[in-house]
């Protein structure tokens, strides 16, 4: 949410209607206790396009929300060039987390992505499943010694997807960078949130304290990333030798990375070496700056996000345990004894329904944000140039029009024959159009391979019924999700 002046110039269009708030500072009270549920209850009172006001007078923003699956598909893919990433949330995050695929736009962004893409390829992402389930072997060992056989789930699921995207980035540096992330990324997405979410902020270099916490934060953050990029990029020039090229020339075709793409085939290297190597003719390559960013947006979206599919997958079925047996059961009956590998998606489809169920009901971007760089139409409502728009997949997720008692949770909503009879933006944890997620079939590889070992090992019953959530940068909990686990007998 940024505040600003109200947007105006709304090409013809009835008027958006609007949610009652304060006469003072309108809904700005509710967004800061409860954004989702007050995102939840404008589409109940006032349907699938509202306008939500928020701030003092002088300072009120208007938030043009976009519920229905049609309205977010003109938002992210059918008219994606006018919703642009140009608010004031998401300058913090660049401020704070670079200008990695997550936060560029224009021709940075389409760079970045080409020089990206080859190394995210389903065959590139596939050879990831095995440090997921060597860092999933290491938790599922680990609860042997839980206290009273209790685990909160919601940090056991962080630690291990931590774990998990730093051991594929960085490989054999991943004791080295694993702690420092989890020291400072608490630190810096609660500073962005707060400065993301302020109607007016100070300069970043004023010696608050707030500001020099931050500050220290980002600098030992940098400080690891950087010190890593400089050994790879050291240990890349000595393979090259004098005056050579570690991965040769760039070959004709039509692929923008061609040396990009012969590096994904390279297996043996972590994803950091394999981004270092990336180039083409066309986009040259990452500098060291560039190369940080990546790694740090990685960092953020790939262990964020699925930590909260893995942790909200095992609290439903910890509640509910005629599902939870139904994919234990499809899970021994697929691996028996064996690791699980990343051919065994396609065999394990219960399970992957039960993710993509935890995924509607507990989205991990729960709120996305863009403005509108021209005057536009949804349906039938106008949208000022200059408008900042939410689309709140929070919201859309339990659209009663396309999820039928929407708070249930349900895996056979998944079914292929259900989701053929949905529209295609009805669920969109992954956002959508050119800007969707590059990294969702590693989340999904990732949830399933840690789920399938888990629940192979353990059955849970939950400990506390309800969690709290809230809108951070991700979805993130504000209690405790504990479990109690007992090993499952073989």
């Amino acid at each position: 949410m940024a505040f600003g002046r109200n947007a105006g110039g709304a090409e013809a269009g009835t008027e958006v209607p609007v949610l009652p708030g304060a006469p003072l500072l309108g809904s700005l009270h509710d967004l800061k206790s409860d954004s989702l549920g007050t995102y939840l209850r404008a589409q109940q009172r006032r349907g699938d396009v509202v306008r939500v006001s928020a701030g003092p007078p002088g300072m009120r923003a208007d938030l043009y929300c976009v519920f229905s699956p049609e309205g977010v598909q003109q938002v992210l893919a059918s008219q994606a060039a006018n919703f642009r990433k140009d608010n004031a949330f998401y300058q913090e995050v660049r401020d704070s987390f670079g200008n990695g695929l997550l936060t560029s736009q224009d021709e940075d962004y389409l760079r970045q992505r080409r020089l990206v893409q080859p190394l995210f390829t389903r065959r590139r992402v596939d050879g990831y499943a095995g440090a997921v389930a060597a860092e999933t072997a290491s938790v599922v060992a680990a609860w042997e010694e839980a206290l009273d056989g209790v685990v909160d789930v919601s940090d056991e699921m962080t630690h291990l997807a931590l774990r998990a995207v730093a051991r594929i980035l960085f490989g054999t540096d991943v004791e080295a960078t694993a702690d420092v992330v989890a020291r400072c990324f608490p630190v810096i997405t609660d500073y962005v949130l707060r400065r993301g979410y302020s109607p007016a902020n100070i300069p970043r270099h004023w010696p608050t304290p707030g500001n020099r916490r931050a500050a220290a934060a980002l600098d030992e953050l940098y400080g690891v990333c950087d010190q890593i990029i400089g050994r790879r990029r050291q240990a890349g020039a000595s393979a090259a030798g004098p005056g050579g090229d570690a991965t040769g020339e760039d070959a004709a075709g039509d692929d923008a990375s061609a040396e990009g793409a012969r590096a994904a085939d390279a297996s043996s290297e972590d994803l950091l070496t394999l981004l270092a190597a990336a180039r083409s003719s066309d986009d040259g390559e990452f500098d060291a700056a560039e190369l940080r960013d990546q790694v740090l947006i990685f960092l953020l979206a790939g262990h964020e996000t699925t930590a909260t599919s893995l942790c909200f997958a095992l609290h439903l079925l910890s509640r509910h345990p005629e599902q939870q047996d139904r994919a234990r059961e499809e899970i021994t009956r697929v691996l028996g004894d064996r690791t699980p590998q990343a051919c065994d998606l396609d065999r394990l489809p219960y399970l992957s329904q039960v993710v993509k169920e935890a995924m509607r009901l507990y989205p991990a971007a729960p709120v996305i944000g863009r403005k509108a760089v021209a005057a536009t139409r949804i349906g039938e409502h106008a949208i000022p140039a200059g408008a900042d728009v939410i689309l709140a997949p929070w919201v859309t997720h339990r659209h009663p029009e396309h999820w039928p008692d929407p708070d249930r949770f349900d895996p056979e909503r998944f079914t292929p024959e259900a989701e053929a009879g949905r529209p295609r933006y009805a669920w969109f944890p992954f956002g959508g159009g050119p800007r969707a997620c590059i990294g969702q079939h590693f989340s999904m590889l990732e949830s399933v391979v840690a789920l399938a070992m888990i629940l192979r090992a353990y059955a849970f019953e939950a400990v506390d019924a309800e969690i709290p959530v809230g809108a951070g940068i991700t979805l993130r909990t504000e209690g405790p999700a504990r479990c109690r686990v007992r090993r499952v007998d073989r």
